[in-house]
């Protein structure tokens, strides 16, 4: 079985599935997805992704604010990740981190909100998920200055294996989504052979970043299914030996959800 440990639940499009969030999550099941990571991305919407997580066993949620929010202020924001990061959903703080390709003009700000983060997943002892595109070295600055063990993960990578391998050195796992069967994305798939199985973990990022054979469509749980087959085959592993590997990579880094 898989575990979808990166998604959006409040964004994905229920149009196939009868607008129904039950059917959506049973359909990932059908297709060996049965655990799932709800992202949230700001103060906004942490009720609603943690109202996900309260009702449905198999959701669990985490706390944090993207750095495209619109709001990236950090007042008052250790309180809040703190403060809900102590409900028995929340598993994780973020998703937080850098994006100087999107928001160059941002990254002082998008880096005080980062240090809270990463100061609230210390205090509180959840993992930390990332966020990172174009701020390589600050990134790493950060995440490496306190090395500890099942630090975080780098969600959705898509830099090279010099920057994964600093990481993994630090604490950090590494997620691969659907990028990785992009035509283009030769890079990805270049530095997602080299992670270390036991570090590894995949991802849909629903509703965006849909694998291929579904590129172009909104994104889904279930299709972390094709995400890994395609990551199997690349790496010369079996299918079932992915899919448990990850899996118990994710319990091992949320270890606060609920198997």
């Amino acid at each position: 079985m898989l575990v979808d440990s990166h998604c959006h639940l409040d964004r994905i499009d229920l149009s196939e599935h009868n607008d129904s969030l039950e059917q959506a999550l049973s359909f990932a099941e059908k297709n060996g997805v049965n655990r799932f990571l709800c992202i949230a991305t700001g103060k906004d919407n942490f009720e609603f992704v943690h109202d996900i997580a309260i009702k449905h066993a198999a959701v669990s949620c985490t706390v944090g604010v993207h750095p495209l929010s619109k709001s990236i202020s950090t007042e008052g924001l250790l309180e809040f990740l703190v403060e809900k990061g102590a409900s028995e959903h929340v598993v994780g703080i973020g998703e937080t981190g850098l994006d100087g390709f999107y928001a160059k003009e941002t990254l002082a700000q998008q880096m005080d909100s980062f240090v809270v983060h990463h100061e609230a997943s210390i205090e509180t002892g959840l993992p930390l998920i990332i966020h990172t595109r174009d701020a390589r070295q600050q990134t790493l600055d950060l995440i490496c200055s306190k090395p500890r063990e099942n630090a975080g993960v780098l969600h959705c990578f898509t830099e090279d294996w010099d920057m994964a391998k600093q990481a993994i050195d630090v604490g950090y796992f590494v997620s691969i989504s659907g990028i990785v069967t992009f035509r283009q994305a030769d890079n990805v798939r270049e530095m997602a052979k080299k992670i270390p199985l036991d570090r590894l973990l995949v991802e849909t990022d629903s509703p965006y970043l849909a694998p291929v054979p579904f590129r172009g469509k909104p994104c889904q749980p279930a299709y972390t299914k094709q995400t890994a087959e395609f990551l199997a085959e690349l790496r010369g592993e079996s299918f079932e030996q992915l899919a448990k590997q990850t899996t118990e990579n994710f319990y091992t880094l949320f270890s606060k959800a609920q198997r």
